[in-house]
């Protein structure tokens, strides 16, 4: 069985804990914290897709803070 090899990516400022709670309980990635801050781990399609629902998720707050 061939092991998925794992990607990470870094997270930006903003994104808030309930958030990233979101994100790790909808898609299979883990957090993981480092010296330059906290990332997510993963496979690159899971990632892809956290790094689109944070995307939209950060407008959407965006959009309800401008009124």
């Amino acid at each position: 069985m061939e092991e998925e090899q794992e990607f990470e990516m870094g997270l930006p400022n903003g994104v808030g804990e309930a958030m990233l709670a979101h994100t790790i309980e909808k898609f299979d990635v883990k957090l993981e914290h480092t010296e330059f801050g906290p990332k997510l781990v993963g496979s690159y399609e899971e990632l892809e897709k956290a790094k689109q629902y944070i995307a939209d998720a950060i407008a959407k707050r965006l959009k309800e803070l401008q009124g």
